[in-house]
Protein backbone atom coordinates (compact mmCIF):
# COMPACT_ATOMS: atom_id res chain seq x y z
CA UNK A 1 0.00 0.00 0.00
CA UNK A 2 1.11 3.58 -0.52
CA UNK A 3 0.90 6.32 2.07
CA UNK A 4 -0.40 9.48 0.36
CA UNK A 5 0.85 12.91 1.37
CA UNK A 6 -0.38 16.32 0.27
CA UNK A 7 3.18 17.29 -0.59
CA UNK A 8 4.29 13.74 -1.39
CA UNK A 9 5.61 14.69 -4.81
CA UNK A 10 8.30 16.78 -3.13
CA UNK A 11 9.41 13.98 -0.85
CA UNK A 12 11.93 11.24 -1.71
CA UNK A 13 10.35 7.86 -2.38
CA UNK A 14 11.12 5.06 0.07
CA UNK A 15 10.19 1.38 -0.07
CA UNK A 16 9.40 -0.10 3.35
CA UNK A 17 9.05 -3.88 3.72
CA UNK A 18 7.57 -5.16 6.99
CA UNK A 19 4.98 -7.88 7.64
CA UNK A 20 4.07 -6.96 11.24
CA UNK A 21 1.04 -4.64 10.88
CA UNK A 22 1.47 -2.92 14.25
CA UNK A 23 5.16 -2.14 13.71
CA UNK A 24 4.45 -1.11 10.14
CA UNK A 25 1.67 1.32 11.08
CA UNK A 26 3.88 3.25 13.51
CA UNK A 27 6.96 3.15 11.28
CA UNK A 28 5.08 4.34 8.19
CA UNK A 29 3.71 7.25 10.23
CA UNK A 30 7.25 8.26 11.30
CA UNK A 31 8.83 7.76 7.87
CA UNK A 32 6.04 9.69 6.18
CA UNK A 33 7.17 12.86 7.93
CA UNK A 34 10.15 12.82 5.56
CA UNK A 35 9.46 10.31 2.77
CA UNK A 36 6.79 9.25 0.33
CA UNK A 37 6.42 5.71 1.63
CA UNK A 38 5.44 2.59 -0.27
CA UNK A 39 4.78 -0.15 2.28
CA UNK A 40 4.53 -3.82 1.32
CA UNK A 41 4.38 -6.85 3.59
CA UNK A 42 6.28 -9.54 1.67
CA UNK A 43 9.52 -9.95 -0.24
CA UNK A 44 8.03 -10.91 -3.59
CA UNK A 45 5.87 -7.79 -3.78
CA UNK A 46 8.80 -5.67 -2.64
CA UNK A 47 11.01 -7.05 -5.40
CA UNK A 48 8.41 -6.20 -8.04
CA UNK A 49 8.20 -2.64 -6.69
CA UNK A 50 11.99 -2.31 -6.65
CA UNK A 51 12.22 -3.55 -10.25
CA UNK A 52 9.51 -1.24 -11.55
CA UNK A 53 9.95 2.00 -9.57
CA UNK A 54 12.80 4.26 -8.51
CA UNK A 55 13.39 4.71 -4.78
CA UNK A 56 15.81 6.89 -2.84
CA UNK A 57 16.13 4.23 -0.11
CA UNK A 58 14.75 0.90 1.05
CA UNK A 59 14.05 -0.28 4.61
CA UNK A 60 13.73 -4.05 4.72
CA UNK A 61 12.84 -6.34 7.62
CA UNK A 62 15.03 -9.44 7.70
CA UNK A 63 12.25 -11.86 8.61
CA UNK A 64 9.54 -11.85 5.96
CA UNK A 65 7.10 -14.49 4.74
CA UNK A 66 8.17 -16.29 1.57
CA UNK A 67 11.20 -14.42 0.27
CA UNK A 68 12.98 -13.18 3.40
CA UNK A 69 14.93 -9.94 3.70
CA UNK A 70 18.29 -11.51 2.89
CA UNK A 71 16.95 -13.07 -0.32
CA UNK A 72 15.23 -9.80 -1.25
CA UNK A 73 18.41 -7.75 -0.85
CA UNK A 74 20.36 -10.31 -2.85
CA UNK A 75 17.76 -10.26 -5.65
CA UNK A 76 17.78 -6.46 -5.77
CA UNK A 77 21.58 -6.37 -6.06
CA UNK A 78 21.57 -9.16 -8.67
CA UNK A 79 19.31 -6.89 -10.72
CA UNK A 80 22.04 -4.19 -10.44
CA UNK A 81 19.80 -1.88 -8.42
CA UNK A 82 22.12 0.22 -6.25
CA UNK A 83 19.47 1.90 -4.07
CA UNK A 84 20.72 2.21 -0.45
CA UNK A 85 19.19 -0.51 1.73
CA UNK A 86 18.80 -0.47 5.51
CA UNK A 87 18.13 -3.95 6.93
CA UNK A 88 16.05 -4.26 10.10
CA UNK A 89 16.83 -7.33 12.17
CA UNK A 90 15.83 -8.81 15.50
CA UNK A 91 18.89 -11.04 15.22
CA UNK A 92 21.75 -9.32 17.00
CA UNK A 93 24.61 -11.77 16.42
CA UNK A 94 27.64 -10.66 14.44
CA UNK A 95 27.08 -13.47 11.93
CA UNK A 96 23.53 -12.33 11.17
CA UNK A 97 24.57 -8.71 10.73
CA UNK A 98 27.53 -9.64 8.53
CA UNK A 99 25.31 -11.88 6.40
CA UNK A 100 23.04 -8.96 5.62
CA UNK A 101 25.91 -6.65 4.72
CA UNK A 102 27.60 -9.28 2.60
CA UNK A 103 24.58 -9.81 0.35
CA UNK A 104 24.39 -6.09 -0.36
CA UNK A 105 22.66 -4.20 2.45
CA UNK A 106 24.38 -0.89 3.19
CA UNK A 107 23.54 -0.77 6.89
CA UNK A 108 21.50 -2.56 9.55
CA UNK A 109 19.49 -1.62 12.61
CA UNK A 110 18.64 -4.06 15.41
CA UNK A 111 15.07 -4.20 16.70
CA UNK A 112 13.74 -2.63 18.82
CA UNK A 113 15.18 0.63 17.50
CA UNK A 114 14.78 4.33 18.16
CA UNK A 115 12.98 6.15 15.34
CA UNK A 116 15.35 9.11 15.51
CA UNK A 117 18.21 6.69 14.85
CA UNK A 118 16.31 5.12 11.95
CA UNK A 119 15.87 8.53 10.31
CA UNK A 120 19.51 9.45 10.99
CA UNK A 121 20.76 6.21 9.44
CA UNK A 122 18.67 6.87 6.34
CA UNK A 123 20.03 10.41 6.05
CA UNK A 124 23.58 9.06 6.26
CA UNK A 125 22.90 6.37 3.64
CA UNK A 126 21.44 8.87 1.19
CA UNK A 127 24.34 11.28 1.69
CA UNK A 128 26.82 8.50 1.01
CA UNK A 129 24.92 7.37 -2.07
CA UNK A 130 24.82 10.88 -3.56
CA UNK A 131 28.53 11.40 -2.96
CA UNK A 132 30.51 8.74 -4.77
CA UNK A 133 33.76 10.11 -3.34
CA UNK A 134 37.18 9.58 -4.85
CA UNK A 135 37.25 7.13 -7.73
CA UNK A 136 40.32 5.22 -8.81
CA UNK A 137 40.92 3.45 -12.09
CA UNK A 138 41.05 -0.33 -11.95
CA UNK A 139 41.69 -1.48 -15.47
CA UNK A 140 38.88 0.01 -17.56
CA UNK A 141 36.63 0.22 -14.50
CA UNK A 142 36.39 2.90 -11.82
CA UNK A 143 36.29 1.98 -8.15
CA UNK A 144 34.50 4.25 -5.63
CA UNK A 145 35.13 2.68 -2.22
CA UNK A 146 33.20 5.34 -0.29
CA UNK A 147 30.13 4.53 -2.36
CA UNK A 148 30.62 0.74 -2.21
CA UNK A 149 30.48 0.68 -6.00
CA UNK A 150 32.25 -0.05 -9.25
CA UNK A 151 31.54 1.81 -12.48
CA UNK A 152 31.85 0.02 -15.81
CA UNK A 153 33.49 1.64 -18.87
CA UNK A 154 29.93 2.46 -20.03
CA UNK A 155 29.13 4.15 -16.70
CA UNK A 156 26.97 1.36 -15.25
CA UNK A 157 27.03 1.37 -11.46
CA UNK A 158 27.63 -2.00 -9.78
CA UNK A 159 26.95 -2.24 -6.05
CA UNK A 160 29.54 -3.96 -3.86
CA UNK A 161 29.13 -5.40 -0.41
CA UNK A 162 31.23 -4.08 2.45
CA UNK A 163 33.48 -7.15 2.30
CA UNK A 164 33.95 -6.93 -1.47
CA UNK A 165 34.81 -3.24 -1.11
CA UNK A 166 37.37 -3.92 1.63
CA UNK A 167 39.06 -6.62 -0.43
CA UNK A 168 39.21 -4.54 -3.60
CA UNK A 169 40.42 -1.48 -1.67
CA UNK A 170 43.28 -3.52 -0.14
CA UNK A 171 44.46 -4.65 -3.58
CA UNK A 172 43.95 -1.27 -5.24
CA UNK A 173 45.93 0.64 -2.62
CA UNK A 174 49.06 -1.45 -3.35
CA UNK A 175 48.74 -2.27 -7.07
CA UNK A 176 52.29 -3.68 -7.40
CA UNK A 177 52.00 -6.00 -4.41
CA UNK A 178 50.91 -9.62 -4.66
CA UNK A 179 48.79 -10.41 -1.61
CA UNK A 180 48.77 -13.94 -0.28
CA UNK A 181 45.48 -15.43 0.81
CA UNK A 182 46.66 -15.21 4.41
CA UNK A 183 47.38 -11.48 4.06
CA UNK A 184 43.97 -10.80 2.56
CA UNK A 185 42.21 -12.95 5.13
CA UNK A 186 43.92 -11.15 8.03
CA UNK A 187 43.16 -7.70 6.62
CA UNK A 188 39.60 -8.20 5.40
CA UNK A 189 37.89 -11.09 7.16
CA UNK A 190 36.95 -11.77 10.75
CA UNK A 191 39.20 -14.05 12.72
CA UNK A 192 38.14 -17.64 12.31
CA UNK A 193 37.19 -17.31 8.65
CA UNK A 194 39.03 -19.75 6.42
CA UNK A 195 41.31 -18.57 3.64
CA UNK A 196 38.87 -20.13 1.18
CA UNK A 197 36.64 -17.08 1.87
CA UNK A 198 39.21 -15.03 -0.04
CA UNK A 199 38.71 -17.10 -3.19
CA UNK A 200 34.95 -16.88 -2.79
CA UNK A 201 34.92 -13.09 -2.63
CA UNK A 202 37.41 -12.71 -5.46
CA UNK A 203 34.96 -14.78 -7.50
CA UNK A 204 32.06 -12.52 -6.45
CA UNK A 205 33.93 -9.37 -7.55
CA UNK A 206 34.98 -10.89 -10.87
CA UNK A 207 31.42 -12.05 -11.54
CA UNK A 208 30.06 -8.54 -10.94
CA UNK A 209 32.76 -6.82 -12.99
CA UNK A 210 35.18 -8.73 -15.20
CA UNK A 211 37.63 -11.60 -14.51
CA UNK A 212 40.59 -9.34 -15.32
CA UNK A 213 39.82 -6.89 -12.50
CA UNK A 214 41.77 -9.13 -10.09
CA UNK A 215 44.79 -11.06 -11.32
CA UNK A 216 45.73 -14.47 -9.96
CA UNK A 217 49.47 -14.87 -9.47
CA UNK A 218 50.08 -18.59 -9.46
CA UNK A 219 51.30 -20.06 -6.17
CA UNK A 220 51.44 -16.59 -4.62
CA UNK A 221 47.98 -14.99 -4.40
CA UNK A 222 46.18 -12.02 -5.91
CA UNK A 223 46.84 -8.48 -7.06
CA UNK A 224 44.78 -5.81 -8.75
CA UNK A 225 44.44 -6.20 -12.51
CA UNK A 226 46.85 -4.37 -14.81
CA UNK A 227 45.38 -0.92 -15.58
CA UNK A 228 47.00 -1.13 -19.00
Amino acid sequence: MSTPQADGAERPALLYVEDDPEIAEITVEVLSEVYRVDHVADGESALQRALSRRYEAMVVDRRLPGMDGIALVQAVRTAHIATPILLLTALGSVHDRVEGLDVGANDYLVKPFDYDELLARLRALRRGFRTDGVRRDVGEWQFAPAALALFSPEGRRVALTATETALLRLLAESPDHVFSRAEISDAVFASGDSESSVDTYVHYIRRKATPEIIETVRARGYRIGDPG
